[in-house]
Order: structure tokens, then C-alpha cells, then sequence
């Protein structure tokens, strides 16, 4: 039988970092959609279904985190740092990655990218 997480989701900035500063990291299903969370340091998070969708992430340390089927729809990803991350199933639509550091990052066929956006040449390997 497989563990469920009962926990309210985090829906607040100081919330999340007061959590992570304190050593957690699970913060699947997290709603911040219009969170301001730029220069933030979430490396190694579990932000897996998400709503990040009109987050401001620029500069963050996203490095190995799990953003599997989070929205990031038109989040601002300028100069992030995505390398290793999992967008596995992710919305990055509109998101606006000019800049972001995606080497070795896993997407597969179904994680939406933005118009003309080469995943590849980004550096990200396909996990399908």
C-alpha cells in the first residue's frame, strides 16, 4: 500500500521556504500560481503537480527538482536553473525560458513547450 500525503498544500512563499529551509522537501501539488520566487534556491524539491502557472521563478535553483505535471504555463523561468529537473507531463506553454539552464533535464511527448522551442538544442533528454 503506497504512502498518501494528507497535508494542506502550500499555498504561501514564506511557508515554503520556512519548510524548505527546515529540511522538506515534498511540496507536490503546492499552489502558488502567481508566487514571486525569484532567485529562490528549490533544488532537489518535489514540486510534482504544481501550480507554478504565472510564477515568477526567474534565477531560481530548481536544479534535480521533480516538476512532473506542474503548471508553468506562463511562469517566468528567465536564467533559471533546470538542469536534471523532471518536466515529465509538465505545462510550459507560454513560460518564458530565455536563458534557462536545462542540460540533462527529462521531458517526455507529452511536456508542452513554448511555440518554436527545441528541447533539444535546450539540452533536455527525452525520456520516452
Amino acid at each position: 500500500m503506497s504512502e498518501v500525503n494528507y497535508q494542506q498544500p502550500i499555498s504561501t512563499v514564506a511557508t515554503l521556504m520556512e519548510k524548505y529551509h527546515l529540511g522538506e522537501r515534498d511540496f507536490s501539488r503546492a499552489e502558488l500560481g502567481d508566487a514571486d520566487l525569484q532567485g529562490v534556491n528549490l533544488k532537489g524539491s518535489d514540486l510534482s503537480y504544481a501550480d507554478l502557472s504565472t510564477a515568477n521563478l526567474s534565477g531560481a535553483n530548481l536544479r534535480g527538482t521533480d516538476l512532473s505535471f506542474a503548471d508553468l504555463s506562463q511562469a517566468n523561468l528567465q536564467n533559471a536553473d533546470l538542469r536534471g529537473a523532471m518536466l515529465m507531463s509538465a505545462d510550459l506553454r507560454h513560460a518564458n525560458l530565455q536563458g534557462a539552464m536545462l542540460e540533462k533535464a527529462d521531458c517526455d511527448r507529452t511536456t508542452h513547450f513554448p511555440t518554436n522551442f527545441d528541447p533539444i538544442t535546450a539540452g533536455l533528454q527525452n525520456k520516452d
